[in-house]
C-alpha cells in the first residue's frame, strides 16, 4: 500500500507544472513583509507623476515573458561583450517609465531587505497593480521567481509578435507557447490603454495602393486624424498616437468596441476584427466588459508562469539592469 501511495505521489509530482507549484501569494511575508507596500508606494508615485507608466508597464512584461519567460531578462542593459533583448529592434520603443519603476522598487527593497526580491517580481507584481489601479481587473500573481541569467537581442526576433505581422503569424506565436485564440485576444485588450509609434503603421495611412491612399479598414476621419497626428514622422520617427482614442488612459473595452467602427490604430487590431477565428471573441469583448476581464484575468494569470525560472535556475539581481 505504501508503494502504491509513493507511486501515486510520484506521478503528480510529474504531471504538475513544477514552477507554478514554487510560486506562492505570501511568499515574502517572512523574508520581505513590506513588499507589497513598497510596491504600492512606488507604482502610486510613478503612475501620478507619469499617467503613461501603467501601460508601459504591462508591454514590458508582455515583451519580457515570451521571449525567455517572465524572468525580466529585458531589463538587462547591453555590455561591449553582449547585446542585450531590450537593443532587439522591437524593444527599442519600449518606454523608459516602465525600467524606471521597476528600478525604483528594487532601490527600496534592496535597502529594506537586501539579496531577497527579484526583479523578476517586482515586474510581475508592479504590472499586476498597475493594471488594477487604471481600472482592470486584480488577478492572483504568485511569487517566488528568479531572475534570468541570458539576455540575448538575438532570442527576440520571432518571437514577439509584430503589429505588421499577418493573424497567421501571431496567432503562431500565441499557440507556441501553449495560449488559444481566445487568450490571445484577450492580451490583446491590452492595447486598450498606451499607444502605438507613428513608423508601426505609417504604411496603413500613406500609400496603400495606386489606387487607395488609406487602407480601407480604417475610418476616413479616423485616419485624416492619424495623417495629422503623423505629419512630421519623417522629421520626428518618436511620434504616437494612443491605441484606443476614447478612454486612453482607462482600463476598459473600448478597445474592441473601436475595431468594428475602423478605429483600430495597427494593422494587427484590424486582423483581430477581420479574421473568423478571432472576430467572435472581439464581439464577445466589445458588448461584455466583465467577459473581457475574466478572460484577462485568466490569460494573464497563466502568462505570468510562462518560463519562470525557480531555485537554482535564476538568481536573485542586486541591481536590475545587470547580472550578478
Amino acid at each position: 500500500m505504501a508503494m502504491l501511495v509513493l507511486l501515486l505521489l510520484s506521478s503528480l509530482a510529474v504531471l504538475s507544472p513544477p514552477s507554478e507549484a514554487r510560486l506562492y501569494n505570501n511568499y515574502y511575508a517572512r523574508k520581505c513583509p513590506s513588499f507589497n507596500k513598497i510596491i504600492q508606494d512606488t507604482i502610486t508615485n510613478k503612475q501620478i507623476t507619469n499617467p503613461s507608466t501603467a501601460a508601459a508597464t504591462l508591454r514590458l512584461f508582455l515583451h519580457d515573458c515570451f521571449v525567455t519567460g517572465c524572468d525580466a531578462s529585458t531589463l538587462i542593459t547591453s555590455t561591449p561583450f553582449n547585446t542585450a533583448e531590450r537593443d532587439a529592434d522591437i524593444n527599442l520603443s519600449l518606454p523608459g517609465d516602465a525600467f524606471d519603476v521597476v528600478v525604483r522598487a528594487k532601490t527600496q527593497l534592496e535597502l529594506t531587505c537586501p539579496g531577497v526580491v527579484s526583479c523578476a517580481d517586482i515586474l510581475a507584481a508592479a504590472t499586476r497593480d498597475l493594471v488594477t489601479m487604471v481600472g482592470g481587473p486584480y488577478y492572483n500573481v504568485g511569487l517566488g521567481r528568479r531572475d534570468g541569467q541570458v539576455s540575448k537581442a538575438s532570442l527576440v526576433e520571432g518571437n514577439l509578435p509584430r503589429p505588421t505581422m499577418s493573424m497567421d503569424q501571431i496567432i503562431q506565436i500565441f499557440a507556441s507557447r501553449g495560449f488559444s485564440v481566445q487568450e490571445m485576444v484577450a492580451l490583446s485588450g491590452a492595447h486598450t490603454i498606451g499607444f502605438s509609434h507613428c513608423k508601426e503603421f505609417i504604411s496603413g495611412i500613406y500609400n496603400y495602393s495606386k489606387t487607395e491612399q488609406t487602407d480601407p479598414q480604417y475610418n476616413p476621419r479616423f485616419a485624416t486624424g492619424l495623417k495629422s497626428a503623423c505629419a512630421d514622422y519623417p522629421k520626428n520617427p518618436t511620434l504616437s498616437v494612443f491605441n484606443d482614442i476614447m478612454t486612453p488612459n482607462k482600463f476598459d473595452n473600448l478597445y474592441f468596441q473601436n475595431l468594428p467602427r475602423g478605429l483600430g490604430v495597427l494593422k494587427s487590431d484590424h486582423g483581430l476584427n477581420n479574421d473568423p477565428r478571432t472576430k467572435p471573441f472581439v464581439g464577445l469583448y466589445a458588448s461584455n466588459q466583465t467577459e473581457f476581464f475574466q478572460a484577462f484575468t485568466r490569460a494573464m494569470e497563466k502568462l505570468s508562469l510562462y518560463g519562470i525560472k525557480t531555485g537554482r535556475q535564476g538568481e536573485i539581481r542586486r541591481r536590475c539592469d545587470a547580472f550578478n
